[in-house]
């Protein structure tokens, strides 16, 4: 896996943690699941989490991708870790993803070890022709993983208690607790129409397709035999076909892409989908969005509210767009 794309968009970076500061006996551990020693290690730098991602070099001239954290990177991130063992494990090899050679929950670390992936992340600006090739691998996953191969909660389940955006900052704006600074103005003056069309959200985004739920840039690798390869599952959960693309297209549109509805309208996956539906949950996904960029930075993840604010931007123009504003 190589992550070399930039933009001028905010980047999707943590703090990353080099594999030489694991302890000695976690690394120790993996070398034996592995087989061989460790002799080299390349950390990739894109992707938001404050643990270890790199690319090790074996003594036996194999090479793997080491995904590692605990909790004193990142209290959440062990839990999400864990998460992404359980989906990883269950993928069929039809899914573009990295197979999962071995994991281990050790003193506190908990870690996951993937098949090395020749490839790069997209160029940034987006180019046309891998925007092309990404969009049609997000069609090809919603065919392929409808229905769901895999037990995984539903979306409302997984995101209940993170979209509600705007539910939020009128509460909070009620109480007195948010003077909405910042915030744009159209979206404050339309706060309570904003809290009551993502209320409907769930019902909208509901679906028997398995969603990565995180399709980003900086989440695909494009390889060498031009195809495109997904990492980080440990979001995945039932949605509608369409949803994966409903989130994707902001940052696609954030990193230099065209407009998101034209790139929606046309999409195979969106075939068919509610209009009020799509809207309910594009409001909701900008709610969180923006809600979020207010908060301060999670440990060890600086850029995340940056790119947050960057993201909702574009979907709240995107919203206004659908709604005539």
């Amino acid at each position: 896996m190589d992550d070399t794309a930039e933009a001028g968009a905010p980047p999707a970076r943590g703090v990353r943690t080099a594999w030489g500061s694991v302890p000695a006996r976690v690394r120790a551990a993996v070398e034996g699941r592995l087989g061989a020693r460790v002799v080299r290690a390349r950390t990739q730098s894109a992707g938001f989490s404050p643990g270890v991602a790199a690319r090790l070099g074996l003594a036996d001239g194999r090479r793997v991708f080491v995904k590692a954290v605990s909790a004193a990177q990142n209290p959440e991130s062990p839990g999400i870790h864990r998460d992404e063992v359980r989906i990883a494990r269950a993928l069929p090899a039809a899914v573009p993803a990295p197979r999962l050679l071995a994991d281990l929950d050790l003193d506190g670390w908990v870690v996951l070890l993937f098949e090395d992936v020749e490839g790069r992340l997209p160029a940034l600006p987006w180019e046309p022709a891998e925007l092309d090739l990404v969009l049609g691998a997000v069609g090809d996953l919603a065919a392929v993983l409808t229905p769901s191969p895999v037990a995984v909660p539903p979306v409302a389940q997984r995101q209940e208690s993170a979209f509600r955006g705007w539910r939020v900052l009128s509460a909070d704006h009620a109480a007195g607790t948010d003077d909405l600074a910042g915030l744009d103005p159209w979206a404050a003056r339309n706060l309570p129409a904003l809290a009551e069309l993502e209320s409907g959200w769930a019902a909208g985004a509901a679906g028997g397709t398995l969603a990565h739920a995180d399709l980003r840039a900086d989440n695909l690798l494009l390889t060498p035999d031009g195809r495109v390869v997904v990492v980080d599952w440990p979001w995945a959960c039932l949605a509608a076909p369409w949803y994966d693309l409903l989130l994707m297209l902001p940052s696609v549109r954030m990193q230099g892409g065209p407009p998101p509805e034209r790139l929606f309208a046309a999409h195979r996956a969106a075939a068919g989908a509610d209009p009020d539906a799509v809207t309910a949950v594009l409001a909701a996904f900008a709610g969180y969005l923006l809600g979020h960029a207010r908060r301060p930075a999670p440990p060890g993840l600086p850029t995340l509210r940056a790119f947050q604010a960057a993201q909702g931007r574009e979907a709240l123009a995107w919203l206004r767009a659908r709604l005539g504003e």
